[in-house]
């Protein structure tokens, strides 16, 4: 299968192009840098909102897995809003092309505040810039490609556990504060839970549906089941040798974090 992954370079590119190119198929890595990408995968780089065809440029691939997205883990970040048209007219542009399938990156954080297991259906109302800017591609994209007839597998992602230190999640800040030296990390009060895949199992998961035969759909990219963020940082720690402690109540919770709030697997 050919299958071209925008946002190649990226945190999660990197390990999605590896496990597509592992179970045999013909990858094409698109993204503005791809000096991360392997020499035995296809690389093109190029602004890909600047493609005129980005379905022919891209070598006509069977799928198109689009992962790029600036400023994930800044939730409030301007980038959101400003790229947002970007991407809903990358969607457009692909909608005229022989492409049948589109896979696409979502985030829990379309839902917004929730308690219990999100599920395809669960209304969504999204409390941050991203998640509202995530929410308005994925309805923005399933008009368009129904109306192309083109397959949309919406891959809904959760938390990602990391030892990378280059990352910006909360795992990759603690291995970096490790690194320089430092014994104490500010935390919050750790006791929200969520749902955790390790970065290997969620890059699987996420090549099980993009190559699969489900179909159209919004798919949970989860563990299934809630754990204590303070539990899994803690984990964390011990699992990686880290010599840190963490600051609990140092910052206080978001308001639309949910005590407890996972992605159902059916």
């Amino acid at each position: 299968m050919k299958i071209a992954v925008t946002g190649a370079n990226g945190f999660l590119g990197i390990g999605v192009v590896e496990e597509l190119t592992r179970r045999g198929n013909d990858v094409v890595a698109v993204d503005r840098a791809v000096n991360r990408i392997p020499d035995c995968v296809t690389r093109i780089q190029a602004s890909l909102f600047d493609m005129v065809d980005p379905y022919a440029e891209m070598g006509n691939p069977d799928c198109i897995v689009h992962l790029a997205w600036r400023d994930g883990f800044k939730h409030n970040s301007a980038a959101h809003m400003e790229d947002l048209p970007l991407h809903v007219e990358f969607v457009r542009k692909l909608s005229s092309s022989p492409l049948r399938r589109l896979a696409i990156m979502g985030s829990m954080h379309e839902i917004g505040y929730h308690e219990g297991g999100i599920r395809a259906g669960t209304p969504c109302n999204p409390q941050s810039m991203y998640g509202i800017a995530k929410n308005a591609l994925r309805q923005a994209a399933m008009l368009t490609c129904a109306d192309a007839d083109i397959e949309l597998q919406w891959l809904r992602g959760y938390y990602i556990v990391d030892n990378n230190p280059y990352g910006a999640s909360i795992f990759s800040k603690i291995c970096k504060a490790s690194a320089e030296g430092k014994k104490s990390f500010p935390f919050t009060t750790g006791q929200c839970q969520y749902d955790f895949l390790d970065y290997g199992d969620f890059c699987s998961l996420v090549a099980d549906v993009v190559t699969g035969a489900k179909g159209d759909g919004i798919y949970n990219i989860s563990s299934g089941h809630p754990e204590k963020l303070g539990d899994r940082v803690e984990r964390f720690i011990l699992e990686n040798g880290l010599d840190i402690k963490l600051d609990y109540g140092a910052f206080p919770d978001r308001p639309y974090d949910s005590p407890a709030v996972w992605g159902t697997r059916c």
